[in-house]
């Protein structure tokens, strides 16, 4: 059980950190294949705001792997709730406001997550 909820964790860091990558770097690329109802000429526009976002999901990234380098399995057991409850909000949130598969692809992970990382204990 141990071993797929640090598997888990680390697939959610992993997730974020390709969030990371194309809103900070490769907005103007991989945003428009993936955000195809917006139109081509607002990407140059919000290219800060994206940038901005991708900082976030890289702190979320360095949270879980934190989470997973700490020795101490109580302090590892709380960062990781919390980070993962930092994704959980993000992913509902991100359902609610722009679309339903963002909580399929951030908050049901980060669901998963939380709900193992407790029955670890």
């Amino acid at each position: 059980m141990a071993l797929l909820t640090d598997i888990l964790i680390g697939l959610i860091a992993a997730l974020h950190l390709y969030f990371l990558y194309f809103e900070m770097f490769a907005w103007d690329t991989i945003g428009r294949k993936t955000f195809k109802q917006i139109p081509p000429e607002v990407f140059p526009k919000t290219k800060v705001l994206a940038a901005n976002q991708g900082l976030y999901n890289g702190f979320l990234v360095a949270g879980l792997i934190w989470s997973l380098l700490i020795k101490d399995p109580h302090w590892s057991f709380y960062i990781a709730i919390f980070f993962l409850s930092c994704v959980l909000i993000a992913g509902i949130y991100g359902a609610l406001t722009a679309s339903k598969k963002i909580f399929w692809i951030q908050g049901l992970p980060a669901l998963v997550a939380l709900i193992l990382l407790h029955l670890k204990w």
